[in-house]
């Protein structure tokens, strides 16, 4: 089990093959993915979680599995995704939290985790979120963050606002990407 990070709360760890029950259920739930395209089946679920693993290799960060510290059990995932935006990469903090836990400050709190990592371990100078306009908790979040919408781009064939986050100064990496 690789640890990424931890919070007083939560740790964030890589996915493993032997989280496919919670992230089958997880993705799953209609309600948990309103604002993607379709719930996921268990068969999409397992390429979701081996696409992740893929991630791991070849970029270093994906989404990460979010346990709760206190009960030692997966409440989500949260992590960083290299995303194509209108021909750009650009870092995106990715949350998604199961519905029994909604509510509890868990996707800001995994989340902040994630940006203070990027820009203070990986010396990354901007993240970005991708949210659905209609999707008012994730863009809560985001607000939390720092983040501030800049745009709205055409995604993976839906509509998303893009935002965004800077590091503060005398963080992130002067020369850019370190991927």
């Amino acid at each position: 089990m690789t640890v990424i990070l931890e919070t007083p709360r939560l740790r964030l760890r890589e996915l493993e093959p032997e989280d496919l029950d919670f992230v089958a259920e997880m993705l799953g739930d209609a309600e948990v993915m309103r604002f993607y395209p379709k719930p996921l089946d268990r068969a999409e679920s397992r390429e979701w979680l081996a696409r992740h693993l893929r991630h791991y290799e070849d970029d270093g960060h994906g989404l990460w599995l979010v346990e709760d510290r206190s009960l030692g059990a997966p409440v989500g995932q949260v992590g960083l995704l290299l995303q194509e935006v209108e021909g750009d990469w650009e870092l995106e903090i990715g949350y998604l939290i199961h519905r029994p836990f909604w509510r509890r400050g868990y996707a800001t709190e995994a989340a902040s985790a994630v940006r203070d990592y990027a820009f203070g371990v990986r010396g990354e100078r901007r993240v970005i979120s991708l949210i659905r306009p209609e999707n008012l908790p994730s863009q809560g979040v985001a607000r939390k963050l720092g983040m501030a919408p800049e745009r709205e781009v055409r995604f993976r064939g839906l509509t998303h606002l893009v935002f965004a986050v800077r590091a503060p100064a005398g963080q992130g990496s002067s020369s850019g990407r370190l991927w």
